[in-house]
């Protein structure tokens, strides 16, 4: 009977971790999917464009070490194609760099002429605490003249551009996304579902 109860509560307390795990842990992403880290078909323009990135989310180069390396450099050298002088320099052919800081992240391989047919790769970190999406864009301020008109259709403010939204000057901090709160939520269902198991010993 012991050991039942024991089995129980190990179960149960595997699927909390994993529950927390996905809560807080950031996305991990396979840099060129399939094709990984090369200088041959791999369009990581787009790769990057298809994808948002917060910091707590990890970049995985996959690629074979005797060809290539990765090289985080500044945006010039990232425009000039120079990996002489590198913020970081990964060289092992399987690298997991996280992204602790928001800002644009800039990565070349550093082998004579990899970098100049395309293999480079930039990307947009965003701050954790906006989630997958970014603040809002605040409505034009109308001048008193205007105030007469018939206020406009949100459709015609809104950008045709779906891409994330940033905002100047001070703003009040994002929602919370539904994920994010339905993640928590389960976590917190999982939690006290778990409290009748600490009570049996």
């Amino acid at each position: 009977m012991a050991f039942t109860k024991n089995k129980s509560l190990f179960a149960s307390l595997v699927i909390l971790v994993a529950l927390f795990g996905a809560v807080i842990g950031g996305t991990v992403h396979k840099v060129g999917d399939s094709k990984g880290w090369t200088m041959m078909g791999a369009d990581y323009e787009s790769w990057a464009s298809s994808r948002t990135f917060q910091v707590g989310d990890s970049l995985v180069f996959e690629y074979n070490k005797d060809y290539h390396d990765v090289n985080e450099v500044t945006l010039n050298n990232f425009e000039l194609c120079e990996p002489s002088n590198p913020l970081e320099r990964y060289e092992t052919g399987s690298d997991t760099v996280t992204l602790t800081k928001a800002g644009v992240h800039n990565f070349i391989c550093g082998v004579p002429g990899h970098c100049s047919i395309g293999q480079k790769l930039q990307i947009v970190v965003l701050p954790a605490s906006l989630g997958p999406v970014a603040a809002p864009v605040p409505r034009p301020v109308r001048s008193p003249s205007s105030s007469l008109s018939p206020s406009p259709s949100p459709l015609a403010v809104s950008p045709v551009n779906n891409g994330p939204k940033y905002q100047t000057g001070p703003s009040a901090p994002a929602p919370h996304s539904a994920a994010s709160n339905s993640s928590a939520w389960i976590g917190s269902c999982v939690l006290i579902s778990l409290l009748p198991f600490f009570f049996l010993f």
